[in-house]
């Protein structure tokens, strides 16, 4: 018995991928042999599974239609009954299934199902993004002054140095490092990120704290002295926005450092009204802290004074959006609870601010945090994701050595795909390198061609590419502090800088790379292409990420989510084009 079923293929499960409430599913299965009956059993998260008979239609196809009520996480499979055997039809590769003989820990599909929409704002799902580490992109003082300078801490002697920590015998740091650069050295460079082709600036915290990474918030209402001022603040906004650009601000409201006002009030008395913002175990000394890391207090997002220092008429988002703020990156949303997150949506979306990003480096379709699902993707609360899985497939097919890897590295990213609402997918920040990772020049070895390919696949990949500052230039270094270096000026890499520049070009010119559908090829060859569709146009990438030449032969090759007439196209275009070495080739085909 051959049974037939791909849920990336609409002739198998329409419409594809994640759903609105309320919408009607339709499944068929081909079945090549008579059967008894076959069942498609659907579950939701936490609730029973329900079986739906599948009426034949045809000599091979059995189908079924499901209107699905409300919103939530479900999971599916088919149940087959053939001369008194039953069999269970399950989740393999490539949207694709398997079938085996017991329904003991089967491998499910999953079927995401939203409430509404997430905004689609134009400015953001256009625009490439470039994430600054603010202390180490520029000092924009006349003679490279350093301003509100901090007690306990150090100033580097030369822009070349190494980021480096003084700790304790503990592990926890104390000397803080910086080089000193400003709200007016970001501003100074907007001419450089205008050519490189930035519409976006991201900014890690720039809020009044002890570190030079800034997560450890002393006050949300102040700009960090070293950074600057107010003015200053404004002043770059009006810049951005003067050249045709956006601000991003990032959040961090699960935790505030030890130095705050706010904890510091907490420990003086438990009169205080910041008292209960916090959880001691052992007043004063002990208290709950983000990781145990008790310079990182962890806050009571239930408590309402709290709540109104974030999202309140006179809050910390009302200041800063009303100032000019056009979107908020949040730190490890995963810590906020659900309802949090809402009334943060809330405030934002009455100021008319539609872009909210949350840290979440997983699968955000299917989370749980302590045994509960995060429904990030319901469309209530974030708009989207900061995307890592884009980041570990781009680093995963890189790296790959055989086709059958390649294979399970291409079905982990389309199963991202698939579960995610398509508006939200296109919101997610793709990234190939943060703060909070290596380099990408240190994940690849140093090899500029491979450095290339990273940017030209992250920049075909639905979502909003996001540049980390430096990388375009050459900036190396491993984890945290190593990726925090001062941006190399006089000293770039002029090969990644006009890579860079030629995809910043070709993703705001081709609307394929921002709406199209997505599809991948895997050959034997060890060559991939990402494939970007629509039913007038085809936009693709081919990259060759092994060290020898290849010509392209389609006859094992493997097409994910990729339509018939597509693949048409492309065998009659490219058979037998060849792929040098660690390069790639960007093509564009009528339909």
């Amino acid at each position: 018995m051959k049974i037939k079923y791909n849920a990336w293929d609409t002739e198998y499960k329409s419409p594809f991928g994640a759903i609105k409430a309320r919408t009607t599913v339709t499944w068929r299965v081909k079945i090549d042999e008579p059967v008894d009956y076959i069942n498609l059993w659907l579950t939701k998260a936490e609730e029973t599974p329900v079986p739906y008979p599948m009426k034949k239609t045809d000599e091979q196809t059995y189908q079924v239609q499901v209107t699905i009520g409300t919103s939530g996480l479900y999971h599916y499979y088919f149940e087959i009954k053939q001369s008194n055997q039953i069999s269970y039809y399950q989740e393999a590769l490539g949207g694709e299934g398997e079938l085996v003989t017991s329904n003991q820990n089967l491998a499910q599909y999953q079927l995401t199902c939203y409430d509404e929409e997430v905004p689609q704002v134009d400015w953001y799902q256009d625009g490439i993004v470039y994430q600054i580490f603010p202390d180490r992109f520029n000092n924009g003082n006349p003679h490279g002054e350093i301003l509100g300078k901090k007690k306990n801490s150090f100033i580097y002697a030369t822009e070349e140095d190494t980021p480096f920590y003084v700790k304790d015998e503990k592990g926890h740091v104390v000397r803080w490092d910086f080089f000193g650069g400003n709200l007016k050295g970001i501003e100074q460079k907007i001419p450089y990120l205008k050519k490189l082709g930035v519409t976006i600036v991201y900014l890690n915290p720039i809020f009044w704290a002890e570190s030079s990474h800034r997560y450890d918030t002393n006050d949300f209402m102040k700009i960090d002295p070293m950074l600057g001022t107010e003015v200053d603040f404004i002043s770059l906004v009006h810049a951005l926005h003067k050249n045709g650009m956006h601000l991003i601000l990032d959040g961090v409201f699960n935790h505030v450092g030890d130095h705050s006002h706010y904890f510091q009030e907490a420990i003086k008395s438990k009169a205080s009204p910041y008292y209960s913002w916090f959880h001691f175990t052992n007043y004063p000394t002990e208290y709950d802290s983000w990781w145990g890391i008790t310079n990182l207090p962890k806050v009571n997002k239930a408590n309402p004074g709290y709540q109104n220092l974030i999202y309140g008429e006179d809050g910390v988002l009302v200041k800063w959006t009303s100032l000019g703020v056009d979107g908020w990156r949040l730190d490890i949303a995963d810590e906020l609870p659900m309802e949090f997150l809402r009334q943060i949506r809330r405030r934002l979306s009455a100021l008319d601010c539609q872009v909210l990003i949350g840290e979440v480096w997983e699968d955000a379709s299917h989370k749980y945090v302590n045994n509960e699902l995060r429904t990030y993707t319901s469309g209530d609360n974030l708009t989207g994701t900061m995307n890592y899985p884009v980041r570990n497939f781009i680093l995963e097919i890189l790296r790959s050595q055989d086709h059958e890897e390649a294979m399970r590295i291409i079905d982990r990213y389309l199963r991202i795909v698939e579960d995610y609402p398509a508006a939200f997918l296109k919101n997610c920040l793709n990234n190939i390198g943060t703060h909070d990772t290596a380099r990408i020049k240190n994940e690849l070895g140093e090899n500029e061609d491979l450095i290339a390919l990273a940017l030209a696949i992250m920049m075909m990949l639905p979502g909003v590419p996001c540049i980390y500052y430096g990388d375009e230039a050459g900036l190396s270094g491993g984890k945290d502090p190593q990726n925090r270096a001062y941006f190399p000026w006089n000293r770039e890499s002029a090969k990644l800088e006009q890579i860079t520049q030629l995809w910043c070009r070709r993703r705001r010119k081709n609307r394929l790379l921002v709406d199209g559908r997505i599809g991948i090829i895997s050959t034997t060859q060890n060559l991939t292409a990402i494939v970007r569709y629509d039913t007038k146009e085809v936009n693709l990438f081919w990259f060759n990420k092994t060290e020898s030449e290849h010509q392209l032969n389609f006859g094992q090759a493997i097409f994910y989510a990729v339509p018939d007439q597509v693949r048409q196209i492309i065998v009659k275009n490219d058979l037998g084009k060849k792929l040098a070495a660690r390069q790639g080739l960007f093509e564009k085909f009528n339909l």
